[in-house]
């Protein structure tokens, strides 16, 4: 017959409860030996003062208080027993409780939560694991999506790829010099998507590795807009960084702030529409500086801007596929700026779209605020 394990709370209750015991216990026995030494010798001082008998009064008044203290005592220690049981039942329940949702949530399941029915110290606990479950319930579900994401960005450019393939090996299609362009066109679009892809990750995991020092934010801007100077020229698109702080320093990690900055650089040039315009500019915050990109040419409804940030998420118009994006810049510039503790945003202001993230400011104790 295989013994039953029990619940950990199980062990747990009745290890209280006797620890309860043990002490009601002791003090009983230090009560019953007060009695025997301290209390009858002092009534035998008294009866002799005023000249009483002894013997049998001295048996009669020791026997009396040991049958009261032993029916006190068992009152005392049944009723501790039942309140102790109790109080220490419902204490431990939320602990049963995470046991069980525990064992859930090893196995798949994600959806169950513990009832906060106090505020002390073990429902903080359950409305801290309730935190860590949803968490993990958010995660799974990000991982789930992203595995779809991927599986689906990837089904195109292989499907096509394997049509043309087919068709060549068929005599369908002719071998000609357009043929292998479109071919090359659908492997060059796989590699950007695996490479954008790495780059996520990196940026999920770039708190850890940040290379943290005091930056001037302009500077970034300036050396990455040189290089996208051309495709703004090429579209008419008219740039204006003009409103950029000079004096403003950011405390970040000088390559990761590029990657942000060349990722909203290549957002601005593939959205603006031609003959339009692209403003940086920077608003001083508490302890904090916005850079702001505006572009003219809203091409993001007001219900998308929420989501804009999410990975692979493309809006019904601008993040249609005809403009070459699998929806992961953003996802990697919020990455990026969160590791910083820095947040993202977008707005609609008129004709204009603005995408905006916040640094700190670089300060005397930048670094030591930073690892709080």
């Amino acid at each position: 017959m295989k013994n039953r394990k029990l619940p950990a709370t199980g062990h747990l209750i009745w290890k209280l409860l006797g620890i309860n015991i043990l002490v009601i216990g002791f003090v009983i026995v230090i009560v019953w030996l007060s009695v025997d030494y301290l209390a009858a010798n002092y009534f035998m001082v008294l009866m002799e003062k005023y000249n009483i008998p002894t013997g049998p009064i001295h048996d009669m008044f020791v026997s009396a208080v040991h049958r009261y203290l032993i029916w006190a005592s068992l009152s005392a220690l049944l009723l501790t027993v039942f309140l102790s049981f109790l109080l220490i039942k419902r204490v431990l329940e939320p602990l049963a409780q995470m046991t069980a949702i525990t064992r859930r949530i090893s196995s798949g399941d994600y959806s169950a939560s513990i009832p906060i029915r106090s505020r002390d110290e073990v429902g903080q606990l359950a409305m801290a694991f309730n935190r860590m479950a949803d968490s993990l319930r958010k995660i799974e579900r990000l991982r789930k999506t992203m595995m779809i994401d991927v599986a689906h960005e990837l089904r195109t450019p292989l499907s096509n790829i394997q049509g043309y393939l087919e068709a060549l090996i068929d005599d369908v299609v002719p071998r000609t010099g357009e043929t292998f362009e479109l071919l090359h066109e659908e492997t060059l679009r796989l590699t950007y998507l695996v490479e954008d892809i790495l780059r996520l990750a990196k940026a999920d995991a770039a708190k850890g590795s940040l290379d943290l020092m005091q930056i001037r934010m302009r500077d970034v801007i300036e050396d990455v807009l040189d290089l996208f100077r051309p495709q703004f020229e090429a579209k008419g698109v008219q740039v204006d960084s003009g409103n950029v702080d000079r004096a403003v320093r950011v405390y970040a990690d000088p390559d990761k702030l590029s990657q942000i900055v060349r990722n909203l650089m290549q957002n601005a040039v593939r959205y603006t529409i031609s003959g339009g315009t692209f403003k940086i500019f920077t608003q001083p915050m508490d302890r904090h500086v916005r850079a702001v990109f505006a572009n003219t040419g809203v091409e993001v409804e007001e219900q998308d801007l929420p989501f804009i940030f999410e990975r692979f998420y493309r809006g019904e118009k601008s993040r249609s596929r005809e403009h070459g994006g699998a929806g992961i810049g953003l996802a990697i510039v919020k990455g990026l700026v969160e590791a910083h503790n820095g947040n993202v945003g977008a707005e609609i202001h008129g004709n204009e779209t603005h995408i905006w993230f916040s640094l700190p400011m670089a300060s005397s104790g930048s670094r030591a605020e930073f690892g709080k």
